[in-house]
């Protein structure tokens, strides 16, 4: 079937996923408008330039740049798109894998202390409790407000200016590609400490899994959450299960995990004042990531979309809470100690079960899980990517979508890009922490900024109320993010300070780009009425054939005159081709010209660009197309017998003239009728 692309390049987009249509009131561009299909960002054409098409029939419903004007919008596939369950095992892994680092993280920090520090343990854990029911509650505000996901790029777009929605955007873009390399690696390097021989091959493991969420997500949000659906059940059971065992117990079941490793207590203990509870305090909020993923994703879920969005929201943070809290309980009632070598969730783990198949179940789904919490970010980013490009501050290919609702290109460039970060680290997880979590807090400050704003300017019923509740929820976040860059500036932190700026740099440039190209487009404005213009169309051949036949037929439709063109080349092995080409023209005689175009070099698509420079010179005001006849064969791996003619010939024309291109297909495998 014939394919028309857009004026700008690109492929027509799916009603439900095509940007909002061009106002008159904000000059806009939907699309790369550069003279090629190369997206070289810029314009020099007067018209339609090089519109790349097939034969189609002609259309005569008004368009805009992104599609039919009151083409209804097709409802997406409900079987592509979340229930709540569903939500919270693709979008929540990151956040119930954090309770495997984020108490130990507490501890760690008020080990500094001694024992008498790790007596503050719960109540460290229980302000990140209640900062986790303020983020909650916010999130589902945002959920309400901003259905259309984004989550704090959203709030602050509306509500804080331009320049703060990108620092929001760019710090959770950072976050969640961070979240991907960090998860992986925490997951292997579980597999590496239970399998040391493993340990050397660590980057290639870590790899191979990413490959896997990749392979799983390219398939649909829906059924990378189907297969996570069990592993993140079996870790929050295990979990709430060691919970409530450990509740029962006066002493620890077994120690046979920890025994024999140093412990990191200190013997010169320092006293427990405000700033190593603050710094326990920002390194237990490392928990919190991932709290953001919902709201980013909320048109990943079935219709009431918004709803089921809230009570997987809700269903986050009570099981968060809850196992946080747990654990913090179990910390303290066995008086466990942070050791080298041994996570405190297993230390928990040996204590409540004691060092049998339990225990080794805990480990196991902990170890998944944190290699599957990367699945978080595959279900956000590419959402918010796609908001980006929708207001122009990425390419616009990050907001198409495929056939079953995926968001195909971000999903490849998250995944390529957190690859190069475990290649760069080695798969080292220590690497990569001190630049996690430190996004994360900027983009929960400013989305809790914003919704007081939100309030302020709505003053819907009680909203003084919700209004100090975000208020609070900005202060607390505000003091962790200046605490985690404080404390973490020296380990690579800075490396986070440096890169938001540019990432914001890099959005303004973008749409800056479009903004110069959408004028020189005239988005925005109606354009003057359609009128003829002669049309001439050159046909590039190199023998006859069926194919030969049909792209005449196709040219004597589309024009008012038709030249056959081929290029010659004045060598003893070329003239036998050429002679024999120009004796079966003229036996052929089909009332088309044929024009030889000499070639002192091996050249094919510079003279063919050049002689429609000069018919272009020749006849102004004539509109050239150079219709280039492909076969197009039965089977993908039959391109590997072509030799791709008509792809050289096009890049030369496109790249040096304004002629149309049309590349007509001669399908091997069907019936050769192409009208």
């Amino acid at each position: 079937m014939a394919k028309v692309s857009q004026p700008d390049g690109r492929p027509e987009e799916p009603p439900d996923t095509a940007p909002a249509a061009v106002t008159t009131t904000r000059p806009g561009v939907s699309g790369s408008g550069s003279r090629s299909d190369s997206n070289s960002g810029t314009s020099t054409s007067t018209s339609t330039d090089h519109t790349t098409a097939t034969t189609a029939t002609p259309a005569t419903t008004a368009t805009t740049a992104n599609g039919p004007v009151g083409a209804p919008a097709a409802e997406p596939d409900a079987r592509h798109r979340l229930t709540a369950l569903q939500g919270l095992a693709a979008l929540s892994l990151d956040a119930m894998a954090s309770v495997a680092y984020g108490p130990e993280s507490i501890v760690l920090v008020l080990a500094a202390a001694g024992s008498h520090g790790l007596g503050f343990t719960l109540p460290v854990t229980l302000a990140i409790a209640v900062l986790l029911a303020v983020l909650v509650a916010s999130y589902r505000q945002v959920i309400a407000a901003f259905p259309n996901g984004g989550g704090s790029y959203a709030v602050a777009k509306t509500h804080l200016g331009r320049r703060t929605a990108l620092f929001a955007a760019a710090s959770l873009l950072l976050d969640y590609v961070l979240n991907v390399a960090v998860s992986v690696t925490a997951g292997v390097a579980a597999l590496t400490s239970a399998f040391p021989a493993l340990y050397d091959d660590r980057v290639g493991i870590c790899l191979a899994v990413l490959a896997l969420i990749t392979a799983l997500n390219l398939r649909g949000i829906v059924d990378s959450a189907k297969a996570f659906l069990v592993p993140t059940a079996v870790f929050v059971g295990a979990i709430l299960a060691m919970v409530a065992v450990g509740l029962f117990r006066a002493a620890p079941a077994a120690t046979v995990t920890a025994d024999g490793h140093a412990s990191v207590l200190t013997d010169n203990a320092t006293t427990v004042g405000a700033l190593l509870l603050l710094k326990a305090f920002a390194a237990g909020c490392s928990a919190l990531t991932g709290v953001e993923a919902v709201a980013n994703a909320v048109p990943s879920f079935r219709a009431p979309a918004v709803r089921r969005a809230q009570r997987t929201e809700v269903a986050l943070g009570v099981l968060l809470g809850v196992m946080l809290i747990g654990l913090s309980v179990l910390i303290g009632r066995f008086h466990l100690q942070p050791v080298e070598g041994v996570t405190v969730l297993a230390q928990l783990a040996d204590a409540s079960f004691g060092h049998h198949a339990a225990f080794y179940v805990v480990q196991f789904a902990t170890m998944v899980l944190l290699a599957l919490a990367a699945n978080t970010s595959f279900g956000g980013l590419p959402v918010l990517m796609g908001l980006l490009a929708r207001d122009n501050y990425l390419p616009h290919v990050f907001g198409l979508k495929a056939d079953r609702q995926v968001h195909r290109h971000g999903v490849l460039a998250l995944a390529a890009v957190a690859a190069a970060l475990l290649i760069f680290s080695g798969g080292d997880m220590n690497t990569l922490v001190p630049l996690f979590a430190l996004g994360v807090f900027v983009g929960f400050t400013v989305c809790q900024i914003g919704m007081v704003r939100h309030w302020r300017r709505e003053r819907s019923p009680r909203w003084r109320g919700k209004a100090l509740l975000n208020g609070f929820g900005a202060l607390l976040t505000g003091v962790s993010a200046v605490v985690v860059t404080a404390t973490k500036f020296s380990e690579g932190a800075w490396l986070i300070l440096v890169a938001l700026p540019l990432l914001v740099l890099t959005f303004e440039a973008v749409h800056r780009a479009y903004a110069r190209i959408g004028t020189r487009l005239g988005l925005g404005r109606l354009p003057e009425p359609p009128r003829r213009a002669r049309s001439l169309v050159v046909v590039p051949v190199s023998h006859l054939s069926r194919l030969t036949g049909e792209a005449l037929n196709a040219a004597v439709s589309l024009g008012d005159e038709v030249v056959a063109v081929t290029v010659t080349h004045d060598t003893p092995e070329d003239r036998p081709a050429t002679e024999a080409l120009r004796r079966d023209w003229e036996l052929w005689n089909p009332g088309v010209e044929l024009l030889e175009l000499p070639s002192a070099t091996r050249s094919l698509g510079r003279p063919i660009a050049a002689y429609v420079t000069v018919l272009a010179a020749r006849h102004p005001g004539t509109r050239i197309t150079v219709l280039i006849p492909e076969a197009e064969p039965a089977h993908l791996w039959q391109r590997l017998l072509q030799n791709q003619r008509g792809a050289v010939v096009a890049h030369a024309v496109r790249r040096d003239t304004d002629a149309v291109i049309c590349r007509l297909r001669f399908r091997l495998a069907a019936p050769a009728r192409m009208w």
